[in-house]
C-alpha cells in the first residue's frame, strides 16, 4: 500500500487585476471549503469510474497550482524594474515553472464552456511539458479530448476550480495543498480496496517520519505512490529549521498513473526527484541497485503472492534469508535494509501477521534479524487506520548499524487515535509527538523510562524467550497507571496486600466467633 500526497505548499497571488477584489472577501476555514469541493466535484462524476474522475479533477488541481504559482511569480517580476515577465529566464531564476500562454488558467476559464474544453486542456498539458522538460517530460495527463469524458462536466470542474476564494496570500496556496490532498484521500475512502492499495494516511505518513527524522541525505521509497513521505519529508525539515533541499528524494512506482500523480505533486512542491517507474514493480527490477538511502519509508502492498520470488531465491538483497515465494513481507523488509547507508534507518508498514508468521521460514528470517541487532522497533496500529482494508497493520523499524544489545523498543499505540469518520481513524498532534518523542529519549538514552501498557525497551535474551515474537502486546504489559496515579504494579501489589491482611483479620474474627459460641455452650451445658 504505498502512499499519497501530503504537506503544505508555497504562497500564490492572483492576477492583479483581481488582486483588491479577491482580497475583500476572505476564504472560509479550510475544511468548509475541502468538503464543499469534494461534495460539488462528486456531484459532477456522473457515470464515470471514481479513479478516472479523481484523475480528472487531480489533473486540472495541478493546472491551477502552477498558474497559481506562476502568477505570483509574475507579479514579483513586473515589479522589478526593466525586468520581462514574458522571460523564461526570468522565472527559472526565482525556480518558479514557466507557463505559456496556452497552459495559463485563463486560457481554461475562456474555454471552460466551449465543446473544445478537452482539447484546449490537453494543449495546456502539452505545452507545460514542453516549457519544463527537465521536470515535468511524461509527467502530466493528456486525454481529457476522449470522446467518454463528458465535456460539459470538465467545464464545470474548470468552474469549480476558478472560483476557488483565493486572497493572495500564503494562505491561499495552503487551502489549495489541501484540497489537493483531500482529492486524494477522500477518493481512496469512496474507492475502498482499490483506492486503498497506494493511499498511506496522513497521520500514519507524518508518524513515521518524525520517528525517523530525516534532516539530511538521501531520502527513498520503494513504493512511492503519489509521493507523500518525500513531502511530509519536507516539511519537517522546514519545520526543524533545516533547509529544503538538505534531502535528496528517491523512489520508484510501479502503476503509471499513480507514478505520474507522484511527479505532479512533487513538482507542485517544488521538490526535485529521482523517481523510477517500471511495470515488473520495485521487488522484481531494483531501478536503484546501487542506492544507499539514510532513510527508507514504505507502506509496500500487504501479503501480495505475485511477486516473483521463485525467480528472485538468490537475490544478493535476502541478507537474513529467504522470502517464502507465497508472501512478499520479508522481501520488502529486506529490500528497505538492503538499501540503507551504514548509519542509514527505516520504516515499514506492514500487516500484522509479519510480527508472528511462521510460513515459509518467515519466523527464521524475523530471528535472524533480531538476532542481528537490526531491527530498532515495533508500533501496533490501532484498527481502521487505513482507507478500504480492515488488516490489522504495525510499523517496523530498522537499523543499517547493528546493536549489539539486541534491544528493540515496542511501542503499542492500539488505544491512540480518534474515529475521524464511522470507519477511518486517525492519530492527533499529540498523540504523533507522544509516540516519537519515546522514540528519541530511547535512542538518546535520557529520559526514556517503560510504561506500562503504552511501552518497553526488551532486549534479545528476552525476545528469545517468546519465541522472536515481536507483538508489542507481550512486552508492554497492561495499562499504566490507576485512578490514583499509582503504576498498576504497585497498585496490584497493594491491593494483594490488603486482600491477606483482611484474610487474617477475617480468620482471627471467625476464630474469636466461634471461641465465644464455645464458651456460651459451655456455660449452659
Amino acid at each position: 500500500m504505498p502512499d499519497t500526497a501530503q504537506g503544505e505548499l508555497l504562497p500564490a497571488d492572483e492576477p492583479k487585476k483581481r488582486g483588491r477584489k479577491a482580497a475583500a472577501k476572505p476564504a472560509p476555514p479550510p475544511e468548509k471549503l475541502e468538503v464543499t469541493l469534494f461534495k460539488s466535484a462528486d456531484k459532477l462524476r456522473g457515470a464515470m469510474d471514481p479513479a478516472e474522475y479523481k484523475h480528472v479533477a487531480l489533473g486540472l488541481v495541478f493546472l491551477r497550482y502552477i498558474d497559481a504559482a506562476f502568477q505570483q511569480a509574475r507579479a514579483q517580476i513586473t515589479a522589478t524594474p526593466h525586468a520581462d515577465p514574458e522571460d523564461v529566464e526570468e522565472y527559472r531564476a526565482l525556480n518558479a515553472f514557466w507557463v505559456p500562454p496556452e497552459a495559463r488558467w485563463s486560457t481554461l476559464q475562456a474555454a471552460a464552456r466551449e465543446p473544445r474544453i478537452g482539447e484546449v486542456v490537453d494543449a495546456a498539458m502539452r505545452a507545460l511539458e514542453d516549457a519544463n522538460p527537465g521536470t515535468l517530460r511524461g509527467a502530466l495527463p493528456k486525454d481529457y479530448a476522449r470522446p467518454a469524458l463528458p465535456k460539459a462536466a470538465l467545464g464545470q470542474l474548470v468552474d469549480l476550480f476558478t472560483n476557488l476564494p483565493l486572497t493572495g496570500g500564503k494562505g491561499d496556496f495552503d487551502v489549495l495543498g489541501r484540497v489537493y490532498e483531500y482529492f486524494l484521500g477522500g477518493f481512496a475512502g469512496k474507492e475502498g480496496k482499490r483506492g486503498g492499495d497506494f493511499y498511506t494516511p496522513p497521520s500514519v505518513v507524518r508518524l513515521m517520519v518524525e520517528i525517523l527524522q530525516p534532516r539530511s541525505g538521501r531520502v527513498y521509497d520503494p513504493c512511492c505512490g503519489t509521493g507523500g513521505f518525500f513531502v511530509q519529508s519536507e516539511t519537517f525539515l522546514e519545520a526543524h529549521q533545516g533547509r529544503v533541499g538538505d534531502i535528496a528524494v528517491y523512489g520508484q512506482e510501479r502503476n503509471h498513473t499513480t507514478w505520474r500523480l507522484a511527479r505532479m505533486n512533487l513538482a507542485i512542491r517544488g521538490i526535485s526527484a529521482e523517481i523510477a517507474w517500471n511495470e515488473g514493480g520495485t521487488l522484481a527490477r531494483d531501478a536503484l541497485p546501487d542506492l544507499r538511502a539514510d532513510t527508507v519509508l514504505a507502506n509496500p502492498p500487504f501479503n501480495i503472492s505475485d511477486w516473483d520470488g521463485a525467480a528472485l531465491a538468490t537475490d544478493p538483497r535476502w541478507r537474513f534469508g529467504t522470502p517464502p515465494v507465497g508472501n512478499a513481507n520479508y522481501a520488502w523488509l529486506q529490500h528497505c535494509w538492503h538499501h540503507l547507508a551504514p548509519n542509514g534507518r527505516a520504516g515499514v508498514v506492514l500487516a500484522n501477521g509479519s510480527l508472528s508468521s511462521s510460513q515459509g521460514g518467515e519466523d527464521a528470517i524475523r530471528r535472524a534479524m533480531v538476532e542481528a541487532g537490526v531491527v530498532e522497533g515495533i508500533v501496533a496500529l490501532p484498527a481502521q487506520m487505513f482507507y478500504g482494508t480492515g488488516i490489522p497493520a504495525c510499523l517496523w523499524f530498522l537499523r543499517r548499524a547493528p546493536d549489539a544489545r539486541r534491544q528493540v523498543l515496542f511501542v503499542d499505540a492500539r488505544n491512540l487515535g480518534f474515529m475521524e469518520t464511522s470507519t477511518f481513524r486517525t492519530f492527533t498532534a499529540e498523540e504523533i509527538a507522544r509516540v516519537a518523542e519515546t522514540f528519541t529519549a530511547w535512542r538518546q538514552g535520557e529520559g526514556y523510562t517503560d510504561v506500562p501498557g503504552f511501552c518497553a525497551s526488551v532486549d534479545g535474551e528476552t525476545i528469545q524467550q517468546h519465541g522472536f515474537v515481536l507483538t508489542p502486546g507481550r512486552y508492554v504489559g497492561s495499562a499504566t497507571t490507576t485512578e490514583e496515579g499509582l503504576p498498576f504494579s504497585q497498585h496490584f501489589a497493594d491491593l494483594t496486600s490488603q486482600l491477606d491482611r483482611q484474610f487474617a483479620d477475617s480468620r482471627r474474627l471467625e476464630a474469636l466467633i466461634r471461641a465465644s459460641l464455645s464458651a456460651i455452650a459451655h456455660d449452659r451445658g
